[in-house]
């Protein structure tokens, strides 16, 4: 979230943001590649994720608050290309990432969003 949170904020290239990343000591303890996939998915995919994010918002993506938008811009790109994680799983980790660094009823929202969104992307997993 962290990585796809920079490339918002700076519209630097995805690759530059991994090298830094993987600068960082504390990067080891990651699982490089879901990391990358998470990366590289948002920066390939976004006009998809915020696409399908916008179905369930009342306003437009661009207008989420940036921490929250880099969540559920991650969650959404893992409900539709990670079946094998289960969807709440996948909710549930986004709700304690906006509880962590989002606005203050941040994870609300999130919440609010992303079940809908699984609803749709997995209905036969509900």
């Amino acid at each position: 979230m962290q990585a796809v949170y920079q490339w918002q904020m700076t519209g630097h290239p995805a690759d530059e943001i991994e090298r830094q990343f993987r600068e960082n000591a504390d990067f080891v303890k990651a699982d490089c590649e879901y990391w990358q996939d998470l990366l590289y998915g948002v920066v390939d995919r976004v006009c998809e994720l915020d696409a399908a994010l916008a179905e369930h918002m009342a306003w437009r993506v661009e207008h989420v608050d940036p921490v929250e938008r880099a969540i559920l811009r991650c969650a959404c790109l893992e409900l539709l290309q990670r079946q094998d994680v289960p969807f709440k799983v996948i909710i549930n980790e986004a709700v304690e990432l906006a509880k962590k660094f989002g606005a203050e009823q941040g994870h609300k929202f999130v919440n609010g969003v992303l079940d809908k969104l699984a609803t749709r992307i997995r209905p036969h997993m509900r």
